[in-house]
């Protein structure tokens, strides 16, 4: 199983839109939005002035919003659901300081923190069956991509889907704007949750 998800790799799971940022490649791109510069004397300094300008303008902060997306796929040769999380590292790593006292966490791959990423992950992603039972939680591991850690799971799941809840409560006792996009594929049925403070589990 575990050779199933993480071979997939994350490309597979998510298409992810890309932010360019557009940045003149020479003053000559600007001068034309600027024509009264060539009127100033220090018209030497302008390169100068511009790449300050870019260098400024170019420093973004991490990200100002938080947001994890989940992919639930069924796999119905193994009878199981298929989880893949993504969550920003260094939120990942608040959450778990937090957790643990202020212990200082750095999340990458290889690293003696699996354990503890478990322990959160359990505690915040429950799926429940239509008796209100928890569901068990297989976790496969975790893969990192720029900012960004995928955790795997697996969920052994025989059916039907009416009657489960699903609560994801990720990152929530960290930031009160958090939001859990998840994504729900099983057989023909297609559905997409957002879970936020005020609404943390959604029945499937």
């Amino acid at each position: 199983m575990e050779s199933g998800i993480l071979g997939k790799g994350r490309k597979g799971r998510m298409e992810e839109r890309e932010e360019r940022d557009f940045c003149p490649s020479s003053p000559s791109s600007i001068l034309p939005l600027f024509p009264f510069l060539p009127l100033f004397p220090f018209l030497p300094l302008f390169p100068f002035l511009l790449s300050s300008l870019l260098l400024l303008t170019s420093f973004k902060p991490k990200h100002d919003y938080h947001v994890s997306v989940t992919q639930m796929q069924y796999n119905a040769v193994a009878r199981s659901f298929e989880v893949s999380i993504r969550i920003f590292t260094d939120d990942l790593e608040k959450a778990l300081s937090q957790s643990h006292s202020k212990q200082r966490f750095i999340i990458k791959d290889n690293d003696q923190n699996d354990r503890f990423v478990e322990e959160y992950i359990r505690k915040s992603f429950v799926l429940t069956d239509s008796q209100k039972k928890n569901m068990t939680i297989k976790y496969i591991g975790k893969e990192q991509e720029a900012d960004a850690t995928w955790v795997y799971l697996e969920i052994p799941f025989q059916g039907p889907l009416n009657g489960c809840r699903l609560s994801n409560v990720t990152l929530m006792e960290v930031f009160d704007d958090q939001v859990n996009m998840t994504n729900v594929r099983f057989q023909s049925e297609k559905k997409t949750f957002l879970f936020k403070k005020g609404q943390t589990s959604h029945l499937l």
